[in-house]
């Protein structure tokens, strides 16, 4: 169990220390931020959308190592996806970071199962997905640079 341990907290500070898809998306279509004001933590997405489904996404934001990793993960997991499949990976990524209990299958999101331990810390792996969704139910309009 150790080597798993070790494992999922190498994931999340490898999402951390290189995040992936950080950064204003200058083509974006949609865009939304959430904030966490107990952890200090921020974060706004950008989406740029390929008819119903996501074309690309990023994030931008501050926050400690779990918002960050969850959001550079979030970008990874949802690319590609329209508003039904994205809402089905947030769900299965919240059941994880509030019950610890880990997918069937193996997969980078299993590094949050943790999470549940440190009910604080739910909203700081959640932020990011919560904005997702958010500016996934938008309708497309030019954002600004």
């Amino acid at each position: 169990m150790s080597d798993l341990t070790d494992l999922y907290q190498a994931v999340i500070l490898d999402h951390n220390k290189r995040p992936r898809n950080r950064g204003k998306l200058p083509q974006a279509t949609r865009v939304a931020s959430g904030d966490n004001p107990t952890c200090g933590d921020n974060c706004t997405v950008y989406l740029k959308m390929e008819g119903e489904k996501i074309g690309e996404i990023s994030f931008e934001g501050s926050g400690c190592a779990i918002s960050q990793a969850s959001a550079s993960l979030m970008t990874t997991q949802l690319q590609g996806k329209t508003l039904a499949e994205a809402e089905s990976e947030f769900d299965e990524f919240k059941n994880i970071v509030t019950t610890g209990e880990e997918p069937a299958d193996f997969s980078e999101v299993a590094a949050f199962a943790g999470v549940h331990a440190f009910p604080a810390r739910i909203k700081c792996a959640t932020l990011s997905w919560h904005a997702a969704i958010d500016a996934l139910n938008k309708p497309d309009q030019p954002v600004e640079n």
